[in-house]
């Protein structure tokens, strides 16, 4: 059994222990597709659910799932969401650009994403697995570039794989380590922190640039 329960990371609906004991694995691999490329999908918590999954299936009590194949699942659901992203930003990515802010919808998320392609080219389709808000639109904005198929497939993939194993993998292997155990809530918001980390540097880089322009 786990040491101590899961602190709830925000509203209920967002805490990944709650959302793996109540959908399970369909559960994690349809929040995995949502966020990969879906615009609704960017608040989702990806890697703080694939580590909490990493430390359930460490821990066999809520996961009862051998760790290749909870490894292979989430990866092939993260690639095809960003697949999906990368259809429907071609497909509708002009009209994105032109559409008002909502509830669920920023242009500042999806310029973000803008300003991270134009940065890092086709790495950043690998690189925004890593980066939370920016993943999700990163396809999308891929797609909407026109950015060649086959080299986005290719760092899909790879970057599917890298976050999707990875992020899991260190959940299973610390989830054994008895201070991990012991310490879950800590590790889980320190996950959340350094998440957000890179967005807010890349905020304050661009509040420095724009003081420089005025």
């Amino acid at each position: 059994m786990l040491a101590a329960p899961v602190v709830a990371l925000g509203p209920t609906f967002l805490d990944p222990e709650w959302l793996i004991t109540t959908f399970g694995l369909i559960g994690i691999l349809a929040i995995v597709f949502a966020e990969s490329g879906l615009l609704i999908g960017f608040f989702l918590p990806g890697d703080s659910l694939l580590f909490t999954a990493g430390l359930l299936i460490a821990d066999g009590t809520y996961l009862k799932v051998p760790l290749w194949l909870m490894c292979l699942l989430v990866s092939i659901s993260a690639v095809a969401g960003d697949q999906f992203g990368y259809v429907f930003g071609r497909r509708f990515g002009p009209a994105l650009f032109r559409r008002p802010d909502s509830r669920l919808f920023k242009q500042e998320n999806l310029t973000r994403a803008q300003g991270f392609f134009d940065k890092y080219g086709a790495r950043s389709i690998l690189l925004a697995r890593f980066v939370p808000i920016v993943r999700t639109f990163t396809p999308i904005v891929a797609g909407a570039s026109h950015m060649h198929y086959r080299t986005f497939l290719t760092y899909n993939v790879v970057g599917g794989t890298l976050w999707g194993c990875g992020v899991t993998i260190l959940g299973y292997f610390l989830g054994q380590v008895a201070f991990v155990r012991s310490n879950i809530e800590l590790i889980l918001l320190g996950i959340v922190v350094l998440s957000v980390v890179p967005i807010g540097v890349e905020l304050l880089r661009k509040r420095r640039r724009d003081r420089s322009r005025s």
